[in-house]
């Protein structure tokens, strides 16, 4: 596993060099903040608006955004470089401050535990997670249903090595798991709501009860030090479009339906099971961060224990 993480990581950062080189070129010497964002979530919707462009040329910088498929190669963004700023869920920062990156945790969003599953194909023959043993599981690695899948499994008295894990990006695993190739999904919303409405999947097991699933928002920590002031116009601005959205989910569906190809019922359902608030990090979502960090340890799924509160910025520290 741990050599397993290891070429990942080199294989990102390979790739991933290059688009920071790229981005120096382009922009050269211009005062930038560079946003990672993945297709759904908070930051698309700060991006559509356009309302942090306004604020930051205010401040003397620009926007630069850069699109991710999911949270570990955003993290690794960050590492090498090329972003200063994005967000993920639990596990994605749990590798990356493993591997060294220079990651600072500067906000969360309240747990959504809802709004990450285990899924079946409806006529699967598995009615609960402790059924899994044995079986092939489709997941993105690093992500932050990878902890849902090791703590539901621990629920249910089933070993994480008793399971066979297959790791596949959402639109690779959704394949699989439609043409009967794995047996399980465990998946975040809103391809999980896709994957309910399309194909009438069946939900094991949630995070209810199991895992928090927050969202975290991430600085690396040269920029963060550099220009803190910053960090904070993108956490304000981000806290405006976060009022806007809880407040009209069916207007927030209609904006991000067309850019991730879901109709608006099946955004909207994903929207439902999704928290909001963008908060400061909190000692006790330290913690339960560090529960994450320290399960993975014990398992070999990170080569050495981390200490999450070394990573977690304060506001004016």
């Amino acid at each position: 596993m741990t050599r397993l993480f290891r070429r990942w990581i080199a294989r990102a950062v390979l790739s991933l060099s290059v688009v920071a080189a790229t981005v120096g070129a382009s922009y050269g010497q211009e005062k930038v903040v560079r946003i990672g964002y993945q297709k759904y979530g908070k930051l698309v919707l700060l991006k559509s608006k356009g309302s942090l462009e306004e604020k930051l040329k205010g401040a003397g910088y620009k926007a630069v955004w850069t699109e991710f498929p999911s949270g570990p190669p955003l993290l690794e963004a960050l590492n090498v470089g090329a972003i200063d700023f994005g967000n993920t869920g639990e596990a994605p920062p749990i590798f990356a401050q493993a591997a060294g990156a220079p990651i600072q945790y500067v906000a969360y969003e309240p747990a959504a535990p809802k709004g990450e599953a285990i899924l079946v194909p409806k006529d699967s023959p598995i009615k609960s997670v402790a059924e899994l043993k044995g079986k092939k599981v489709a997941l993105n690695k690093g992500s932050n249903v990878h902890y849902l899948l090791v703590k539901a499994l621990e629920k249910a008295g089933v070993k994480y090595s008793e399971i066979e894990p297959v790791f596949l990006a959402p639109a690779d695993a959704r394949a699989a798991f439609e043409r009967g190739a794995v047996d399980a999904w465990v998946i975040w919303d809103p391809f999980q709501a896709a994957a309910e409405a399309a194909t009438g999947a069946r939900t094991l097991a949630d995070g209810t009860g199991v895992v928090a699933n927050y969202q975290f928002y991430f600085a690396s920590k040269t920029f963060l030090q550099r220009d803190p002031k910053i960090v904070g116009l993108v956490l304000a601005q981000l806290s405006e479009v976060d009022d806007w959205a809880k407040g009209d989910i069916h207007a927030v569906a209609e904006q991000l339906a067309p850019s991730i190809g879901l109709s608006v019922p099946v955004v909207e359902v994903a929207l439902k099971r999704q928290a909001y608030g963008i908060k400061p990090v909190t000692d006790a979502v330290i913690a339960d961060q560090q529960q994450v960090a320290d399960t993975f340890f014990a398992l070999g799924l990170i080569p050495k224990q981390i200490k999450i509160s070394d990573v977690a910025w304060r506001p004016g520290t």
